[in-house]
């Protein structure tokens, strides 16, 4: 499996597109916004700077894309005013693997660009946005180009599937279960540091120092990898693919060949790693929960819980993440069965547990 080649969410604006199919995530990152704002007034009051330069790692495609950058921009034109500066040049750059649908976000930047000044005025005329396409777990841009770093629900993918897993290793299952026999955690653990390592060295390289980053990734709580609210949601997957293989349709040795190049850390697994590159000294490390079809705490307030809605609308958030890659290796005209079996499975579950997303989020800064 090359993971740079297939890892990308479904592109467009079709029904099954991550446009459309992304409420989680806007979600996580509207949870995570007055974060985000502190850690840019802090940065911005402690730094005089001509040019700000600003990276979002894992950007991919659709509204959310230019959600986190407006909210980025609101506190920079916050801090300006607060401390009576003029809006530095703001070169920003939008970062995800190849495969991702950047077309889409160059056709919604003339837009995005009159409402910037239309709303904010001319200090914001000196706006620059490009993209960078390649692996975060390497160098992307020069020594000490950025300022401030955001990644939202990329970390939790890995470079690769770890090289020491066989077929066998998690025969049945596509990722972590209670089942899976310790050296399969510890081979996604090793992969997960060697990974979340060599994104610290290669930042530490590329922010200036006193630079800041706001991380966001899924994660967990609890030391036992195999708990539910990190893998539980790929389990079902595996469950929707195993009734395929029952039914004739996907063949047993290929189910087994699949593994899924990805690894929810716990907050100590994130905070070892940081600790042991020492590039970063971590200001916040928190968790917060969300619900696994984007459907914000709130709603319920006025609105009853219907399980067979939430699990269809979990399916289809899913599939805007995981087609690209299942597709990869099963059939494409599978994944209508797939996923329609899935939010069957999803629902049957909700209707007795409420299960959620664990996210870790982390506020690291440049040592000086």
């Amino acid at each position: 499996m090359e993971v740079q080649k297939i890892l990308h969410m479904v592109g467009g604006l079709g029904e099954n597109s991550y446009a459309n199919n992304s409420s989680l995530q806007r979600v996580a990152i509207t949870k995570v916004k007055p974060i985000v704002e502190k850690t840019i007034l802090d940065l911005y009051s402690s730094m005089l700077t001509e040019t700000l330069g600003i990276g979002d790692l894992g950007c991919s495609s659709g509204p959310n894309t230019l959600l986190v950058i407006s909210e980025i921009l609101d506190a920079i034109d916050w801090g300006s005013r607060r401390l009576k500066r003029p809006v530095p040049e703001l070169k920003v750059f939008l970062n995800d693997l190849p495969g991702n649908d950047f077309n889409a976000i160059f056709q919604s930047l003339p837009n995005f660009y009159e409402k910037l000044r239309k709303e904010k005025g001319e200090g914001f005329k000196s706006c620059y946005i490009s993209a960078v396409p390649g692996s975060f777990y390497g160098r992307l841009f020069p020594k000490r180009s950025l300022h401030f770093i955001h990644s939202s629900y990329s970390l939790q993918w890995l470079s690769q599937v770890p090289p020491e897993l066989t077929s066998s290793s998690i025969k049945g299952n596509i990722y972590l279960t209670e089942t899976s026999p310790p050296l399969v955690y510890k081979a996604y653990l090793e992969q997960f540091k060697r990974d979340f390592q060599s994104f610290l060295q290669s930042r530490s390289e590329e922010i200036v120092l006193g630079g800041k980053m706001v991380l966001t990734l899924l994660g967990r709580r609890t030391a036992d990898p195999s708990s539910k609210e990190s893998c539980y949601i790929w389990k079902l997957l595996g469950q929707a693919l195993r009734d395929l293989v029952s039914r004739g349709l996907i063949d047993e040795a290929k189910l087994d060949a699949f593994n899924l190049p990805y690894y929810a850390p716990s907050v100590e697994e994130l905070k070892d790693v940081i600790e042991k590159e020492g590039s970063f000294d971590p200001s916040q490390l928190d968790t917060m929960q969300v619900n696994w079809d984007g459907r914000e705490d709130g709603d319920e307030a006025t609105n009853s819980f219907d399980h067979v809605e939430s699990g269809l609308n979990t399916a289809k958030i899913m599939r805007a993440v995981a087609e690209p890659i299942l597709v990869s290796h099963f059939e494409a005209g599978l994944m209508d069965e797939v996923f329609r079996r899935y939010g069957e499975i999803v629902a049957e579950h909700l209707s007795s547990e409420r299960t959620k997303h664990v996210n870790l989020l982390v506020t690291l800064t440049r040592r000086g």
